[in-house]
């Protein structure tokens, strides 16, 4: 890399860690920075992937208090099951050609912008529909889910895992509109289980793409310290602007990405 190179690549992971921490949807700067500097798509997906992964882990503790209030059997399942899922992503991606990923790339990225653009009025909705009508942050609402509950969204995690290890733009959404089928009405307690099946999913899929050989690791180096400086240091500024003003900048990232990646693959000549 050039210096230049490492500028750049810290600079866009320092800025996903940031957004990540506060309204989420970095990998829409961290991704594509990746491809800029170089790094081809499957293993710019991979590095990508195992550059924002400490700071999932890291956010995993700050919700430790809200997962000490789940049944640890139903959480062992979801864990399991993300475990699964994340694999079998990280697996499915592996074994794609880069021909074939590329021309893949625009709808995922059009899919995870979508879903951070509207997935919060469809769990707000979805909530509604389901008869959770105050969706407040009161811990008297919160209600045990049961087991049939648990095994119905266990197959929908699954599913939610699998594309997590694929691609993963835009999981915590999906998972959040899944806890709700569990009858969960705090923000908080469904935020602490999103991160761990979040991070679980990553996980796996960071072990197999270590394994298969696919991260670039000079990249993934820059890209960890950015990460954690973002979602350090970083956060705190992001925090003192307006969060319409945030997310607005992210959805605007997304657009202007997934228009990019559908121009670029589908209208442009190949070089």
């Amino acid at each position: 890399m050039t210096p230049l190179e490492i500028v750049l690549l810290f600079a866009a992971t320092l800025a996903a860690g940031a957004l990540n921490s506060v309204a989420g949807g970095g990998s829409f700067i961290s991704f594509p920075t990746l491809m800029a500097v170089g790094v081809p798509p499957i293993s710019a997906n991979a590095t990508n992937t195992i550059a924002l992964w400490p700071g999932s882990v890291a956010s995993v503790g700050a919700y430790r208090k809200e997962l000490a209030k789940q049944q640890l059997g139903q959480v062992l399942v979801l864990v399991a099951i993300s475990l699964a899922g994340g694999y079998a992503g990280a697996r499915l991606l592996l074994n794609t050609d880069e021909q074939t990923f590329v021309k893949i790339l625009p709808f995922l990225l059009l899919a995870a912008t979508l879903l951070f653009a509207f997935g919060g009025n469809f769990t707000r909705w979805l909530r509604m529909k389901l008869g959770h009508k105050g969706a407040a942050i009161d811990e008297s609402l919160f209600e045990r889910p049961t087991w049939g509950a648990v095994l119905t969204v266990a197959v929908v995690q699954f599913v939610i895992a699998i594309y997590g290890g694929y691609f993963g733009g835009g999981i915590g959404i999906l998972m959040l509109a899944s806890l709700s089928i569990l009858g969960m009405t705090n923000i908080h307690t469904m935020n602490g289980l999103k991160t761990l099946l979040g991070t679980a999913i990553n996980g796996i899929a960071v072990i197999e793409f270590v394994r298969a050989g696919a991260i670039s690791w000079p990249h993934a180096v820059v890209g960890v310290l950015g990460a954690i400086v973002g979602g350090y240091g970083g956060a705190a500024l992001a925090q003192k602007l307006n969060p319409k003003l945030v997310r607005r900048f992210v959805i605007f990232v997304g657009v202007s990405m997934t228009i990019y990646f559908f121009v670029t693959t589908y209208f442009l000549p190949p070089a």
